[in-house]
């Protein structure tokens, strides 16, 4: 039996199958998640939802994690090949006790995961992940005697239920990306469904991934749908990971548009008919959330909070938050719009409403924006043993230097947020961020600038060197 002990992260469970987990190991995995659904729901066989993403082995995982729940007494409820929110929205839509959902996302083929949850549209923070961690490495399991049944044709449930709350008044011409992921099975028909003309870009699904990752961060893949878009005169593109909970956005000219201003787009337009709400962005969003006008005209409030779905949906339960927005991509509508949870479809939909209420191309709306310079997400490598003392290394000597009055491009420190690894703030309002990578062993950089490509690159710099001298930074997967 084979399971390594990294493979638990901060909020979901990813190994390479076969090299770090064995399917022992996932059964396993299946017998503590299985053990901590009971002893939290104090139900002796609570009812779980699981489904699977279109990877190879992802069906073959999906068996052995089953076996490893209803060992321990668990009445498993398997609706098939899923997105993550299809299984997410089960949860609401059949009431279930806990979900888990078999999907390594973007993350490259080879690699294999679980998303899960119990209290309805969250999915594991932190302490839960230790304390799995703990349950599975320790063979602490529940003996129990549970069961297994099919949910037929639950996709068509959860593809009605977004079509028929978001009929759109306007053919919106849009480019649908998927990357040869699961979301080929479901984006397209959901975007027609609501009055969308889509013209389909890799949505067959092939397990390979014969062209790129579906990952809409990946350059590679937003430069084919800018492409695809300028060759059809479409009016938006988007892109969608390998497992659906995000999406990625070019306009109609074929210009990328990070996540993070889509998402003030879409909280200026929901601002309006919703006013005094709050608004929760992740540590790599965008630094205009800060002061924008029509957010303080409209009464919202704009709060900073961890990077990762988990924490994100997390802040917005907790907070009642009309919606969350990660860099990433992660979009989480909150009642009436949604139940939570990220769904990169409905963002999808979010931004065809924005497009339509606003009566303007998305060129405009983002013109309509003040100018910043932002970097791509760039991920340097670094061991898991070592990348957060790393960052706590980072927070120490950015506050250092701030103390000392360094200044990076002749601009001083003005403030430092530590609420997931270290972002500091210049007097300009340009930013730069380094953390640890939730899901991989890496860290994360991101940079901002108010005023010039040039000063991005000077953060950029100030924050390399500083990596360069722990001795501890391997190659990057892209760098400005």
């Amino acid at each position: 039996m084979k399971i390594n002990p990294n493979g638990f992260r901060e909020y979901d469970a990813r190994w390479v199958f076969e090299k770090d987990i064995d399917i022992e190991g996932i059964t396993n995995l299946g017998k503590g998640l299985g053990t901590q659904i009971i002893q939290s729901t104090k139900i002796k066989n609570p009812r779980v939802i699981v489904g699977h993403d279109y990877r190879s082995y992802s069906e073959k995982i999906k068996k052995a994690l089953t076996d490893g729940l209803i060992s321990t007494g668990c009445n498993v409820e398997d609706v098939g090949l899923s997105l993550s929110p299809m299984v997410y929205f089960a949860q609401f839509n059949l009431n279930s006790d806990a979900i888990a959902m078999v999907t390594a996302s973007h993350n490259e083929n080879g690699w294999t995961g679980v998303k899960m949850g119990i209290q309805k549209g969250l999915t594991h923070a932190p302490e839960e992940m230790a304390n799995l961690k703990d349950i599975t490495l320790n063979n602490n399991f529940l003996d129990g005697k549970g069961s297994l049944k099919k949910i037929d044709d639950f996709k068509k449930v959860y593809i009605q239920d977004l079509i028929k709350k978001n009929n759109i008044n306007k053919k919106i011409k849009a480019v649908v990306a998927c990357g040869n992921g699961t979301a080929g099975i479901f984006a397209p028909e959901i975007l027609k469904g609501i009055g969308c003309e889509v013209i389909e870009l890799d949505c067959n699904l092939d397990w390979s991934f014969p062209k790129y990752n579906p990952n809409p961060e990946d350059l590679e893949m937003l430069h084919a749908i800018a492409k695809a878009v300028k060759d059809n005169k479409a009016d938006i593109g988007f892109g969608f990971d390998g497992d659906g909970d995000r999406c990625g956005v070019i306009d109609e000219e074929g210009n990328e548009i990070f996540s993070d201003k889509i998402g003030l787009l879409i909280a200026r337009n929901l601002s309006s008919k919703h006013k005094n709400s709050k608004f929760i962005v992740d540590v790599k969003s965008t630094g205009l959330f800060k002061n924008d006008k029509i957010l303080e005209e409209n009464g919202c409030e704009t709060i900073y909070w961890k990077t990762g779905h988990s924490h994100i949906k997390r802040k917005v339960n907790k907070e009642k938050a009309l919606a969350g927005f990660e860099k990433s991509g992660h979009f989480f509508f909150n009642q009436p719009l949604g139940y939570g949870y990220d769904d990169g479809i409905n963002s999808a939909i979010q931004v065809c409403r924005l497009i339509v209420d606003q009566n303007k191309k998305m060129s405009e709306l983002i013109r309509s924006l003040p100018v910043t310079y932002q970097s791509p997400t760039m991920a340097p490598y670094c061991k898991d043993e070592e990348k957060y003392k790393v960052v706590d290394e980072m927070v120490k000597e950015v506050n250092k230097l701030k103390d000392e009055g360094i200044k990076i491009d002749n601009q001083s420190i003005s403030e430092v947020l530590t609420v997931n690894g270290v972002r500091f703030s210049l007097e300009d309002g340009s930013w730069g961020l380094i953390r640890a990578s939730s899901n991989k062993p890496s860290l994360v950089i991101v940079t901002e600038s108010t005023k010039s490509n040039e000063r991005k690159k000077k953060i950029f710099e100030f924050i390399d060197n500083l990596l360069q001298k722990t001795g501890k930074i391997g190659d990057y997967d892209q760098k400005i």
